[in-house]
């Protein structure tokens, strides 16, 4: 076994990793980048862009279906599921190679393929071919999807986003474990394109929100188009001639039994630890095996072993994996003396439909007696009505005490673009009467936000710095 001696290693080649990479070799450092599967990154790969990839065909799929209600006749139109996929895969493999293409460009000899485990705080066993000696390690390995157990028997036969875009066409009938993001991102996506699908929750939630207002909503206005079974519980998982046979008890107790062509798990997913024998390291574990960890520095506890990307189970996004990676990889040669970061105000976009998103603090973290809410619905907002698609509502978080908007959850039409607005409004610190001051077109769904931060306005009862100067004249809604 050879020996590798270098300034930082880095498990894992993924956004992370990579960043980590950059970083380490901007200080003039040695990086050495470890991977045991395939370059390509898990957006590029099985994550953002092929979901994207599908979702677009799907929302092609749903402006045609919805082509009546503006007195527009399709007849006859179709969907060819070999092709829609065939597209997905083609594109995704054309992301992907354009990142494996650019690791593979990267030096020789910060490159090594292997699996990585620990043998020390900085040494690594890599297989049985390649000992490494660091003075630091970033852990950038990244996260798998979490099967359930009621479905260990048939893991085989499963389908997740690790393998759903490997399909050739598309079943008929699908079942999908989990009503979080991933889950009703690809779901809604995949009945739009004509496939049955049902989503079994034994839980009650519904997307990402923490704000009850903008939960029911979210309830409302997805229930009307899917199947939801929450509060169901899944006993068991049986392979059967047509596909998989699912056994449940629904919300009200009764038992029932439904077979599927495919069935997908979105139950989350779970940081890629497990075989890195981080016990050799000499890190205090929790019950998950994990290690305290600092987000504005991704060190774990005091020791020169650094956590970034979908590993960290912090913000598991691209934008945020990104971010550890730079973070780690300049603090891995800074130890010990590492620099805290200020973070990035978080924003979580769902590209269903209509689209979720949450920015700055969630609903959940928010001190009750020291803000007030704005809100704002989108069933009557002028762009909205105009493009058939109003659904949903926006609530804006602000502080009482200087009138700083602090966060946002919404679900509506194209929410992605004002979520970025938002986001950035709160970043920059902006008072509710600072963002009334900003122009607004007409007619636009932004009107929507400008409706919720007069309402905003209006509670907060503010003078002075904070006086309301909101344009009331100006048209729209």
């Amino acid at each position: 076994m050879k020996t590798r001696t270098v300034d930082v290693a880095i498990i894992g080649a993924g956004t992370a990793g990579l960043n980590a990479r950059r970083a380490v070799e901007k200080a003039g450092g040695q990086p050495l980048l470890i991977e045991s599967g395939v370059y390509g990154t898990t957006c590029a790969r099985v994550g953002c862009m092929p979901s994207k990839l599908l979702i677009a065909a799907a929302d092609a799929a749903h402006e045609v279906a919805s082509a009546d209600g503006f007195g527009i006749e399709v007849p006859d139109w179709q969907i060819d599921g070999a092709r829609v996929l065939a597209r997905v895969q083609r594109e995704r493999d054309r992301f992907a190679g354009m990142v494996a293409a650019n690791t593979e460009a990267l030096p020789a000899e910060q490159r090594l393929f292997g699996h990585a485990r620990f043998t020390g705080p900085t040494t690594l066993e890599v297989d049985d071919h390649t000992r490494v000696e660091a003075r630091a390690v970033v852990i950038a390995s990244g996260s798998s999807p979490f099967i359930p157990p009621p479905f260990d028997a048939i893991s085989a036969d499963l389908l997740t986003s690790d393998n759903l875009f490997e399909q050739k066409t598309l079943p008929e009938s699908l079942a999908v474990i989990g009503t979080g993001i991933i889950g009703l991102e690809l779901g809604q996506a995949l009945q739009r394109l004509g496939v049955r699908v049902t989503f079994f929750n034994p839980f009650s939630e519904l997307g990402p929100f923490t704000d009850p207002v903008v939960e029911q909503a979210a309830h409302a206005i997805l229930a009307a188009e899917l199947d939801l079974q929450l509060q169901s519980s899944v006993q068991s998982a049986t392979r059967v001639a047509a596909g998989v046979e699912l056994r449940y008890v629904d919300q009200a107790g009764s038992e029932h039994t439904a077979v599927f062509e495919k069935v997908l798990v979105a139950a989350g997913r779970r940081p890629n630890i497990a075989d890195l024998n981080l016990a050799s390291t000499g890190l205090q574990l929790d019950e998950r095996g994990f290690p305290v960890w600092d987000p504005r520095t991704t060190q774990a506890a005091d020791t020169p072993i650094f956590l970034a990307g979908d590993v960290s189970g912090h913000r598991p996004l691209l934008h945020e994996a990104s971010d550890e990676g730079e973070i780690a990889g300049a603090n891995s040669m800074l130890y010990p003396n590492t620099a805290a970061h200020v973070r990035r105000t978080p924003l979580a976009i769902a590209f269903t439909g209509p689209q979720m998103a949450m920015t700055g603090q969630a609903f959940n973290e928010l001190d009750a007696d020291a803000v007030e809410i704005g809100e704002a619905s989108f069933e009557s907002q002028g762009r909205a009505r105009v493009m058939g698609q109003n659904h949903g509502v926006v609530r804006l978080y602000a502080q009482r005490s200087d009138c700083k908007l602090i966060g946002a959850e919404m679900i509506g039409p194209r929410a992605e673009h004002m979520a970025h607005l938002l986001a950035w409004a709160i970043q920059q610190g902006m008072p509710v009467m600072r963002a009334l001051e900003m122009p607004f077109y007409h007619p636009v769904l932004e009107e929507g936000l400008r409706t919720a931060l007069r309402d905003l306005a209006a509670k907060l009862r503010v003078t002075g710095e904070c006086r309301d100067e909101d344009f009331s004249g100006a048209p729209g809604n």
